[in-house]
């Protein structure tokens, strides 16, 4: 009888030392497999110039971790592909690192209309994907997370300001797409709430370059500050277009000089008198933001400029190796999980940056940057802490329900 009692003994032994030594061996081979992130990005075309710092800052967060050990101890692998400005790209390469190259995060997307056509896809495959841009804000949507700054935080500081100073008469040009007809919502809203007036607005479509009829629209009227939501190379134009013929209203933006640095780029004084709402450009005067500049410039000394989105990119890299950590996975629920917690924040060069758990948005410092007729840059005034506060308090909360879903002031979340 003894023979089958320690063959049994021995077999499950044996069998019981294999399965250990199995999972031990896969333990050790996911703990070595790099953590792989997906870029797709614009490294050509249209939106190349604001685009391509997010790369670099992507490339730069990438060495410093993995040179510091990884992401718990796995290497950081990026799979970049140059989107091109173009929608459709946006779409192949999406399903590409999602279904061949299996990545565990993907960042990517300038543009809103770039965003939207993608977000379907990350969906359909249940992927994560961090959209480092400013935008116009209201996606509420579990596979999204957001770390540019949105309309509360940029134009509920900014307008009032602004019409404290000029006056209330405001006037507004923008993009004509998602970005632009949003983002103008937000400026009728938050003028209104403050006592102002609307005396013009204009949608610009993309691609336009020429702009005298614009122009003698607004000498016409006659505002007291001037709301320039322009994107891309051509609609920039706009701005020496507007000087030659000495049109001096002052101007507010939510993506001029953070975005397309358009400061350094254009003839002075095309920029004077531009107020912008911030997270960061490379001006920021803290010993953080002067620590940051110099490792960026010692990795890429021939960089044009380090625009708001090239710090986003940079410390959502550090915000994901958090969430992964703490995690223990690259598990989208498990991420999730621990996003709910409320206290995903990271020490960024801009100032302390943290996740809003119902829409998964970054709070922000936010820096008011004046353009003077230099086009040097001053901050005349700085809101810490400010908190993404519109789509949790509209009734976004990811935290029990994912709609999927980009809402507005006008067409805000379903009650209940």
């Amino acid at each position: 009888m003894s023979s089958p009692i320690n063959g049994s003994f021995l077999g499950g032994s044996f069998l019981g030392a294999f399965s250990i030594a199995t999972l031990a061996l896969a333990s050790t081979a996911l703990a070595q497999s790099p953590v792989k992130i997906g870029v797709l990005e614009d490294q050509s075309g249209e939106f190349a110039a604001a685009t391509l710092p997010k790369v670099h800052g992507i490339e730069l967060a990438a060495e410093e971790i993995n040179k510091a050990g990884g992401i718990a101890g796995r290497k950081i692998e990026l799979v970049v592909y140059d989107t091109q400005s173009d929608n459709t790209r946006y779409q192949e390469m999406m399903r590409r690192v999602l279904q061949r190259d299996k990545v565990d995060v993907v960042f990517a997307g300038f543009s809103s209309a770039s965003r939207e056509a993608y977000r379907p896809i990350v969906n359909q495959f249940n992927g994560l994907a961090f959209y480092n841009n400013q935008y116009e804000g209201g996606v509420c949507d579990a596979n999204m997370i957001v770390t540019g700054a949105v309309p509360e935080q940029q134009f509920s500081t900014l307008i009032p300001w602004m019409m404290e100073k000029y006056g209330k008469k405001v006037y507004t040009i923008a993009a004509d797409y998602n970005f632009g007809q949003i983002s103008a919502e937000w400026v009728r809203q938050i003028v209104k709430e403050n006592g102002g007036e609307m005396v013009g607005e204009e949608f610009i479509p993309l691609g336009v370059s020429q702009f005298s009829q614009t122009i003698q629209n607004i000498q016409r009227v006659k505002p007291d500050i001037l709301m320039t939501l322009l994107v891309g190379t051509a609609q920039a134009s706009y701005y020496e277009q507007a000087a030659a013929a000495n049109l001096q209203v002052p101007m507010g933006s939510s993506v001029n000089v953070g975005q397309g640095y358009e400061h350094k780029r254009f003839t002075p004084p095309s920029l004077a008198n531009m107020h912008v709402t911030t997270n960061y450009i490379e001006e920021v005067d803290t010993p953080e933001s002067k620590a940051f500049v110099t490792k960026w410039r010692a990795k890429f000394p021939n960089e044009p400029y380090i625009n708001q989105e090239a710090e986003n990119s940079y410390h959502a890299i550090y915000l994901y190796k958090q969430m992964v950590e703490r995690a223990g996975s690259t598990d989208r629920e498990k991420i999730r999980g621990v996003i709910a917690q409320g206290d995903v924040c990271v020490d960024a060069p801009e100032g302390k940056v943290c996740i809003d758990p119902k829409s998964q948005h970054a709070s922000h410092t936010i820096y008011l940057a004046q353009v003077g007729a230099d086009h040097s840059i001053s901050f005349p005034k700085v809101w810490n802490d400010i908190k993404p506060y519109w789509l949790g308090e509209a009734g976004c909360d990811l935290t029990k329900s994912d709609p999927s879903a980009q809402y507005t002031p006008s067409n805000p979340p379903p009650k209940g």
